[in-house]
């Protein structure tokens, strides 16, 4: 006859720990890093600013490589809230799985599209 000491490891849910936390603190430092980097470009930019400045600011390689990895920044932060928010309050394994499935598939689409239209300046 089996016998099992101590409590059953539960393995599902949004308890993932340390490691969540610390990505969303560190995106969420890199978007707001990347705000004051983008105000300061606004400020110190002269003359009106319509679509020449607009695409004057993003034109340099260093703003775009910025600007994308702050998009990465951002889906990676919207994955965790919205896959522990899934986790947390859709019990249907498999209802849960399509909207993980659909979440991923909509944030690496948009970080794509964001990828496209930033080049394309």
């Amino acid at each position: 006859m089996a016998v099992n000491y101590g409590s059953k490891r539960v393995v599902t849910g949004a308890h993932y720990g340390l490691r969540d936390w610390l990505v969303q603190r560190f995106t969420a430092v890199l978007m707001a890093l990347f705000t004051l980097v983008l105000l300061a470009q606004v400020l110190l930019h002269a003359g009106p600013l319509g679509y020449e400045g607009w695409a004057g600011i993003f034109a340099a390689p260093w703003m775009k490589f910025l600007t994308f990895g702050v998009v990465v920044a951002l889906a990676w932060h919207a994955w965790v809230g919205v896959r522990d928010i899934w986790m947390d309050y859709i019990k249907p394994v498999g209802l849960r799985l399509a909207l993980h499935v659909f979440t991923l598939v909509w944030l690496v689409g948009c970080t794509g599209w964001a990828f496209q239209v930033l080049w394309r300046l």
